[in-house]
């Protein structure tokens, strides 16, 4: 096993400054003359808006402006959903209903928008918020996914008939051929097992809540959004689409991210809106979501049902996999909410395992409730759950031990590059190996000796494993830059936006290696659109191998624009140029010039029109997929009194390629298992009947604390990528794709004849009534 690391331990850049409480978060810098705005939101689920009446509002001191559809509608702005296509059933699209920024004539939403109030203070804007009347007559409303897919639901869009936005049929080139492919392979099958999974509805309650300031510049017919977010860029350009302007029309900046785990991805209302009200006051405005208020109006995640089956012959080999999908968007089409519940969620599979013959399919259901959008995997930890889930089911229906069944179905390591049954290749990888070191970590052997100790405290104990899979890298196109602004200094620039991952400490760190320099010659820069580098947010695991690949990229385009000036300079050939520990030498002599001296050099031949570019330089580059990989181990002790539970260990040993800084990476999983951990066993977010939020407060809405987790073992396998040229292939989302599966299997494990039934989350009184069921059995 190579744990080789480059830097085993670090100091981050970002810790002194953030420690210090010295960062810039979004509340930190007031606009001069900024109002501030407080939203009047809707207490119904599903209602038509019968009035807004705002004379009240206006008349409190302080009050500003109100601001209704009207006004939204006035300015032109567009549909707020913006989603890639996603193809249907029989030539069917994905129906993409307009969201407005302020609604006006239905809200299908608790918490939906329907009028802002600007206010000279907060306080201001809230009581004039308070006071706005909002005439609603009440609609039946619909919550759950299984019960809007029913004949006679209410129906949330008049152009989604049966609430069904999308019906997708897969990824597969012929996806009916092999639906009746798989299907006589259950048929024929020796063995069948069978799962049946709820996927719960999540609240990413990010440390900071969502803010923002808008701007807007009369002279120039232009708008500044500094706002929370994952690329300045990407909003920037969502933004746009939104507002129906032009991309140089707005700039947004963004600085300090308080976490943001795909939360803080795309457009909001509120931010159309400020914009908006920006422009008709001529004054800058502000917002910062408060706590309750973020849970009914920031994108859910989450929230789907799945109906998997696994088929495999008489000695345990798996034969075909067929899975059904029934995803929530909630009320509206949020930020890459389709492709979630469809091609993120398929891509995934068949995980670590030779499975020829794989139907997965899926719909896309509306529901009145707050949009789902990403959150920490997005759709790749409902695909590993529903995989590990079915896979330990098959070790129960066939009395095969689950980890000698998942090993004997692993892809080898000769089958890479691998192609699976929906036309993915994974391009590397040595699960043999990864799992292997996993159970080695976990003292897989020593577990019943474990569990005995367990009992005789009165507990049960369980173990649960997950070998896990997943894709990194979404979008693949991604742009960086280098700048000499002057001196013996450089900055390098990323379009990707830090909100936690390290930038500032692992990029500069990078280049400052492969040139030769000092790490604090080289500056970081992100988090302005300003800079026009072409790209995505940081989301999807994807910064480290697409802005990675366009850092060596760019650097190698610098250096060769720097051979030719040294050349000219130094009087040689430019064959005979050699850069190395931060200089240009003529090789075989002493004559050398600094990285930092032919950059000036090159400043001074441009501005006399000698050459056409100096050294500062800008690429972009396409990065395809990689597939991280790992073996992750929990054990769960449960009293079977009580149904109190604790997560007794936890277990990681991934494979995620080249490990630029193992401190930070270990960190990503920790967090990421964390998240996993959370979802297993404690949050939830839970909607009445009539669309009222019941989980609406951390009151109601349990979160997992520090002594909630064990002290993690973690370590890492080392192969690779072969797609880009770092190797790397993505940390941030691992923990969380395994832990899901890998606690609930353990709770499987440790309540016999009935924890297999068990759904999340895995709270006291369901762990309770499962043991009760197996007292009863």
């Amino acid at each position: 096993m190579d744990t080789t690391t480059s830097h085993p331990a670090t100091k981050r850049v970002e810790d002194d400054y953030l420690l210090r409480g010295t960062g810039r978060y979004m509340a930190d810098a007031p606009l001069p003359g900024q109002t501030y705005a407080a939203f009047v939101r809707s207490p119904h689920g599903h209602a038509d808006v019968k009035s807004v009446k705002v004379d009240a509002a206006l008349a409190i001191k302080g009050v500003v402006a109100v601001i209704t559809m009207a006004d939204i509608t006035a300015a032109g702005v567009k549909n707020l959903s913006q989603h890639p296509p996603v193809a249907g059933r029989n030539g069917g699209k994905l129906a993409m209903p307009v969201r407005p920024a302020l609604a006006g004539e239905r809200v299908r939403h608790i918490g939906e928008a329907v009028a802002m109030v600007l206010g000279e203070t907060a306080a201001a804007a809230q009581d004039g918020a308070e006071v706005v009347e909002v005439e609603y007559e009440p609609l039946e409303a619909v919550t759950d996914i299984r019960e809007a897919l029913k004949p006679g639901a209410p129906q949330v869009w008049a152009e989604a008939p049966g609430n069904v936005a999308v019906d997708w049929m897969g990824l597969a080139a012929n996806p009916d051929e092999m639906a009746k492919k798989v299907d006589e392979a259950i048929k024929s099958a020796a063995h069948v097992a069978r799962v049946s999974l709820v996927h719960q509805r999540i609240n990413v309650a990010s440390m900071e809540p969502r803010g923002g300031t808008a701007s807007y510049d009369k002279a120039n017919d232009s708008y500044l959004l500094r706002v929370c977010s994952q690329g300045a860029r990407a909003m920037r350009d969502a933004m746009a689409g939104v507002m129906g302007i032009p991309p140089t029309k707005i700039r947004v900046t963004t600085e300090e991210v308080g976490g943001a785990f795909g939360l803080k991805t795309g457009p909001y209302p509120e931010y159309v809106a400020m914009l908006v009200g920006s422009k008709k006051i001529g004054r800058p405005v502000h917002w910062m979501s408060g706590r309750n208020e973020s849970f009914v109006s920031d994108n859910h995640a989450r929230d789907a049902y799945s109906e998997v089956e696994l088929a495999l012959d008489a000695s345990g080999k798996f034969l075909a996999l067929r899975l059904r999908h029934d995803g929530s968007l909630g009320a509206y089409v949020g930020a890459v909410g389709a492709n979630i519940h469809t091609a993120n969620f398929t891509r995934c599979l068949p995980g670590m395992y030779d499975i020829k013959l794989m139907d997965v399919q899926a719909k896309c259901v509306f529901t009145n409730t707050t949009p789902t959008a990403p959150y920490r995997g997005a759709g790749r930890p409902e695909a590993s759950y529903c995989l590990e889930r079915v896979v330990d089911e098959a070790a129960r229906v066939t009395g095969i031990d689950p980890v000698k069944l998942r090993k004997k179905n692993l892809i080898s390591k000769k089958a890479m590059p691998y192609k699976t049954a929906i036309g993915t290749t994974y391009d590397s990888g040595d699960f043999a190996t990864v799992v292997d070191a996993g159970l080695k970590l976990a003292d897989y052997a020593g577990f019943k000796a474990r569990k005995k100790e367990s009992k005789k405290k009165g507990l049960l104990r369980g173990l649960g494993v997950c070998f896990v899979l997943e894709h990194a890298g979404g979008s693949p196109t991604e742009g960086t830059q280098v700048v000499f602004p002057g001196g013996d200094k450089m900055t390098f620039v990323m379009n990707v936006q830090s909100t936690g991952q390290s930038h500032a400490t692992i990029f500069p760190r990078m280049v400052a290696e492969r040139l030769g320099i000092k790490a604090d010659q080289v500056g970081h820069a992100h988090g302005d659109s300003a800079h026009e580098i072409a790209g995505y947010a940081s989301v999807g695991s994807r910064t480290a191998m697409t802005a990675g690949h366009a850092m060596v990229k760019t650097l190698e385009a610098m250096l060769a624009k720097g051979t030719k000036v040294a050349a000219a300079a130094l009087e040689a050939g430019e064959g005979d140029i050699e850069f190395k520990n931060g200089a240009f030498n003529v090789v075989g002599t002493d004559r050398r010039m600094s990285l930092f001296d032919v950059a000036a050099r090159a400043k001074e031949m441009k501005q006399k029109g000698e050459i056409a570019e100096d050294l500062d330089t800008k690429v972009v580059t396409d990065t395809p997929l990689t597939f991280p990989n790992g073996c992750h181990i929990a054990e769960v002790e449960v009293d079977p009194a009580t149904g109190l539970s604790r997560l007794a260990s936890y277990t990681a040993v991934d494979d995620s390629g080249n490990i630029l800084d193992h401190t930070i990476v270990a960190g990503q999983v920790h967090g990421s298992v964390a998240m996993g951990v959370g979802q297993a066993m404690m949050e939830q977010t839970v909607y009445d009947d009539g669309g009222q939020l019941v989980s609406a407060s951390f009151m109601d809405y349990a979160m997992p604390r520090a002594d909630d987790l064990p002290s993690f073992k973690d370590d890492v396998v080392i192969v690779p990528a072969t797609t880009n040229p770092l190797g790397v292939k993505g940390a941030g989302e691992a923990g969380t794709t395994a832990a899901i599966a890998a606690v609930m299997n353990a709770f499987s494990d440790a309540i016999p004849g009935s924890g297999h039934k068990l759904q999340m989350p895995a709270t006291p009184e369901k762990v309770w009534r499962a043991c009760q069921d197996m007292t009863a059995g």
